[in-house]
């Protein structure tokens, strides 16, 4: 097993001479991103769903290796609020089956103004197929409890390490047997920038908390100046310094 590190999206023009070469055109940018990362987080399903066809377009032009995280419907997080959550959890799913085995975790963003509900967050993960792997990122603070912390652990849904300013925004709870992280933007400049010592502070901390063999998947949000490929890039090499098996990332 391995950690996997990405980005999340691909289809940001200020890449170009960066990922992108600059006579590539935009319909190949996912072909050019696929040779030099081996996962993706999509938020494409947040804003509007694509249809199971335009999943497999994705499957199809991607190598047998690639995993595609999916970030869930605003629908479901941001306006149902959670709330009754069986069908847009059927149609996200659904959907997706159009990536067949590139299909990775979905990660479930809930909105800055949602409080704590174990009951609303236990009925919503009961909604997704046994084998998918859901990670949940809270941004109200009375999520911290050990009532939700057990109800994602009962569900083996893995709370979503977050940083932004370089510090963490979540607690460090390890709640399943594989790990999600998301780093929103750093403290070191150009920014959003992250410095040497804060990525390999995070390495330190995957290395502390997962063995060998789970599965960690970590995205760079901070997209903005390429920010998110050269962040990734130099959390790769603190992983590989620490002995951790990590996918590719391009050489920049």
């Amino acid at each position: 097993m391995t950690v996997l590190v990405g980005t999340s999206g691909w289809q940001y023009k200020d890449w170009r001479g960066d990922l992108y070469p600059a006579g590539c055109p935009q319909r190949l940018w996912l072909e050019e991103y696929a040779r030099a990362f081996a996962t993706v987080e999509s938020n494409n399903a947040f804003y509007r769903l694509p249809d199971r066809d335009q999943f497999a377009a994705w499957r199809k032009r991607t190598p047998d290796d690639f995993v595609m995280a999916l970030k869930a419907s605003r629908y479901l997080t941001h306006i149902k609020r959670l709330r009754d959550p069986s069908e847009p959890v059927a149609r996200l799913m659904s959907h997706a089956e159009g990536l067949g085995d590139r299909l990775g975790p979905v990660l479930l963003q809930l909105p800055p103004t949602l409080r704590a509900d174990g009951e609303l967050l236990d009925a919503c993960l009961r909604c997704f197929p046994s084998e998918t792997r859901v990670a949940v990122e809270p941004r109200h603070a009375s999520w911290w409890t050990d009532e939700i912390r057990a109800v994602l652990e009962r569900r083996a849904a893995a709370l979503c390490w977050a940083d932004r300013d370089s510090r963490p925004v979540t607690p460090l709870w390890r709640t399943a047997e594989w790990g999600y992280l998301r780093f929103h933007g750093g403290r070191a400049q150009p920014a959003p920038r992250y410095g040497r010592q804060a990525l390999a502070t995070w390495a330190r901390r995957v290395d502390d908390t997962w063995p060998a063999d789970a599965d960690v998947y970590a995205y760079f949000n901070n997209d903005t100046g390429g920010a998110a490929v050269h962040d990734a890039v130099a959390f790769a090499r603190s992983l590989s310094r620490l002995g951790r098996p990590v996918s590719r990332t391009p050489s920049l």
